[in-house]
């Protein structure tokens, strides 16, 4: 599989959860432990954590780990799209890559599902691909290391990725998945939800 790159972006204040969303048990390890791992056994070749809220207390599950870099972003208040530009501005030199996947750390996702998603995007060989259940969009989206300037371009005020997303919808590659691509675990109930019974 062609090479490919991940921001996990783990910097918002968890305010409607009420607690740390990084720092959340899943499946025996803190969600952020679970989220770095997933996307290395899934092939990602390196994955930029952007930190911004609580940094200090995340720092240690990152560690040293082969692959792994943490970033902090301290206009995490600003929006989500600070953190991206943010991650991508940790990214070493040109992008050798071909894709790059982005993921919340409040989006748990299996390694099997996430390289899948990368499969999908590569034999395609398109310039965005997003996983849907029943039509409605999900995490990740991956996106071609092509549109690194576009990305660096978005603002809260358009949506973010969305609007690229708009601008590319022609060149954009919808993938039927399971339910498991919509969980987005922003408050106690949706996490009790996600944990099963």
């Amino acid at each position: 599989m062609p090479d490919a790159v991940a921001l996990l972006l783990a910097a918002g204040e968890s305010s409607r959860m009420g607690a740390s969303k990084a720092l959340l048990p899943w499946k025996g390890v803190p969600l952020l432990d679970h989220q770095i791992t997933a996307l290395r056994q899934a092939g990602v070749d390196t994955v930029i954590v952007v930190l911004g809220h609580q940094a200090d207390d995340l720092k240690p599950i990152i560690g040293n780990r082969p692959g792994v870099t943490a970033v902090v972003n301290s206009h995490y208040a600003r929006g989500k799209t600070t953190s991206i530009k943010a991650g991508l501005r940790a990214l070493p030199g040109v992008i050798p890559s071909s894709s790059i996947v982005i993921l919340n750390v409040d989006q748990p996702r299996e390694p099997a599902t996430i390289h899948t998603l990368l499969r999908s995007h590569q034999d395609a060989q398109v310039l965005i691909t997003i996983p849907t259940y029943q039509g409605k969009g999900g995490h990740p989206i991956i996106v071609d290391s092509s549109l690194v300037d576009d990305l660096l371009s978005i603002n809260e005020e358009t949506q973010g990725v969305k609007a690229l997303v708009r601008r590319y919808e022609d060149r954009s590659l919808r993938t039927e998945m399971a339910a498991d691509v919509l969980w987005d675990l922003n408050t106690p109930e949706e996490y009790q939800q996600a944990l099963g019974p």
